[in-house]
């Protein structure tokens, strides 16, 4: 892949370069006060319709480049809610970000584990230590991210192609259907198929996950959330007890024997994994609505899972479903020689770093065949998934089931929408839900 050298140079400062009062309530107003508003642990669907006809990326990205401009790229600390936090704005910071190992930049950062405990309170990211490790040892084992392909892929496809039949029923496929598609799909890889059915757990799950978006300015927590967590989570255990071998609580339950924890809990992680399957819905809606603006792409991924993958992994790019990562240091780090103390919280703005057209080539346009080189995938430029030991163990999965799920909507059928997009244009910032219109091919 050709790469596009940023004009910036790196530059040493003696002391750390931080933001002044005006660049701080600009930085709120534009970037964090909206991921606030438009949810965190679960995305409000009118918020973020709302914030993209009101162009707000666009607001965020000219404070970005601002405080780049302003600091010659180095690492600027904001004053934030929790605290000081170190913005990274330059390549050559990001690699280093996603080089460092999670016993030094953590995972688990405040207010990130106080909105996802209230979901996932026995999960990898709410751990550190050597419980984080024993939980993503369980966690690795149900999703395989070392295989090439998943052990229960079989298994999947089969479960993907009956979901997926009753789409292609209807000439138009609305996003509420989809949604509804992906959450039955959800369930059956997660919990089999007796939880095929149960949209009274998902519910309770969304209703937990709606609460998280408040948690990091709340300092209390729900007691009736409290309750509800424990009636899910015992819904849950039912499930997984008489769970197939090829589902991922099966799995979660069946990895060898490690150090005892108590806490360790293998059927905890479900609560992500049934929400992360949850989270492909939007990926996949995307993709169709991209692949509808460019027909010959649409045919060339129709028969070709490679093709089809680079797609999603684009469609990712462009709309990242996590458009800002953000970890906090266990230890001393240096960045750009200054020295930052433990508990510092470092924030990767990735939205903005991947839609840069000073780093990454046509930036603002849909070009999926970026993917296919070899290195793409190790690119920190681009962070579909994140780097390092930080990077998503789904990765593969997501990409297995996101594939499969757009291969079985178009098989024998073409992809339109009612206001395409202008393949020649750069891409809007946001990418609002639009029926799926499907022709037969």
């Amino acid at each position: 892949m050709t790469e596009v050298t940023s004009p910036i140079r790196p530059v040493s400062y003696a002391r750390p370069a931080r933001a002044g009062r005006a660049e701080t309530l600009r930085f709120a107003l534009t970037h964090t006060l909206p991921a606030f508003v438009r949810g965190i642990a679960a995305p409000r669907p009118r918020m973020v319709a709302a914030f993209g006809t009101l162009g707000q990326s666009g607001w965020s990205a000219a404070t970005l480049r601002a405080l780049r401009a302003r600091h010659g790229g180095a690492p600027v600390k904001i004053r934030a809610l929790s605290g000081d936090m170190l913005v990274l704005l330059d390549r050559s910071d990001i690699a280093q970000f996603f080089a460092e190992p999670v016993e030094r930049l953590a995972m688990d950062a405040v207010d990130k584990v106080r909105m996802l405990e209230v979901l996932e309170p026995t999960g990898v990211i709410c751990s550190h230590g050597a419980l984080r490790e024993a939980r993503r040892e369980v966690n690795d084992h149900a999703l395989a991210p070392d295989r090439a392909v998943h052990p229960s892929c079989a298994e999947f496809l089969t479960v993907i192609a009956e979901e997926c039949a009753a789409a292609t029923a209807s000439a138009v496929l609305e996003h509420d259907a989809l949604k509804r598609i992906l959450q039955r799909i959800g369930r059956r890889i997660v919990l089999g198929d007796r939880a095929a059915a149960d949209e009274d757990l998902h519910r309770g799950l969304l209703r937990l996950r709606e609460e998280a978006n408040w948690l990091g300015m709340r300092k209390s927590r729900n007691p009736a959330n409290e309750r509800l967590y424990g009636q899910l989570a015992g819904r849950l255990v039912k499930y997984a007890a008489e769970a197939p071998a090829h589902t991922l609580v099966a799995r979660a339950q069946s990895v060898p024997e490690g150090p005892e924890f108590p806490e360790l809990d293998p059927v905890g992680q479900a609560h992500h994994w049934l929400l992360a399957v949850d989270a492909l819905t939007p990926v996949i809606a995307r993709t169709l609505t991209l692949l509808a603006a460019h027909p010959a792409e649409q045919d060339a991924a129709r028969g070709d899972d490679t093709r089809m993958r680079a797609c999603l992994q684009e469609s990712l790019r462009l709309y990242p479903l996590v458009p800002d990562l953000v970890r906090v240091t266990r230890a001393e780090t240096v960045w750009r020689g200054v020295s930052y103390p433990a508990g510092t919280h470092v924030l990767v703005p990735i939205g903005f770093h991947q839609r840069d057209p000073q780093t990454v080539p046509a930036a603002e346009l849909f070009v999926p065949g970026r993917w296919l080189d070899r290195e793409a995938d190790g690119d920190t430029r681009m962070a579909p998934f994140s780097h390092g030991g930080g990077r998503c163990p789904g990765d593969r999965l997501g990409l297995l089931l996101g594939s499969a799920i757009c291969r079985e909507l178009l098989r024998g059928r073409r992809v339109s929408t009612p206001h395409p997009l202008n393949p020649c244009r750069p891409l809007p910032g946001t990418l609002p839900p639009s029926p799926l219109h499907l022709h037969p091919h």
